[in-house]
């Protein structure tokens, strides 16, 4: 059940609907951005982080990136670590996105010119979620289902 506080998603890497900087791609560092977030529920326990490319040819929405099990806090840190569990984030578990356990940056083949737009939508929710590192988007979403207190997102552009 959604909360009626509105959740306020900034990142000091990029503002929404502007340019990402080439550290956060695969050209440059492949490193994710970091977040801000605001007027969080006082009911919050974890938080989930799904991104998807918005403008891929062959598909609404492409995963690049799932995590989940954030505990609650205002600022998630640039450069989350790869691999099925983050220590620093007291074992989030990220799942299969774009085919890895891991941040899986905009970086667009050569043939694409167009600028894609690559959202990161933050899930805040009473729960952590029981769910194995080999799951994917659609499986987290499901999980997600009936604890989601708050959305929000900021979505970033890049363009190779």
């Amino acid at each position: 059940m959604l909360n009626d506080k509105k959740l306020k998603i900034t990142s000091p890497s990029f503002e929404n609907n502007y340019m990402m900087p080439k550290k956060h791609t695969g050209f440059g560092e492949d490193i994710s951005p970091a977040f801000k977030i605001e007027n969080m529920s006082h009911k919050a326990v974890s938080i989930a982080i799904i991104m998807d490319d918005l403008d891929v040819v062959f598909s609404n929405e492409y995963n690049h990136w799932c995590i989940w099990n954030i505990p609650k806090t205002n600022e998630i840190a640039e450069n989350i670590p790869y691999g099925k569990t983050v220590p620093i984030l007291g074992n989030a578990v990220q799942g299969v996105g774009y085919g890895k356990n891991r941040y899986r940056r905009p970086k667009q083949p050569i043939f694409i010119r167009n600028i894609h737009r690559y959202i990161f939508r933050i899930f805040i929710l009473d729960t952590f979620i029981d769910l194995d590192s080999n799951s994917n988007k659609d499986d987290l979403m499901k999980a997600m289902s009936g604890h989601i207190l708050q959305e929000g997102s900021i979505t970033g552009k890049y363009k190779r």
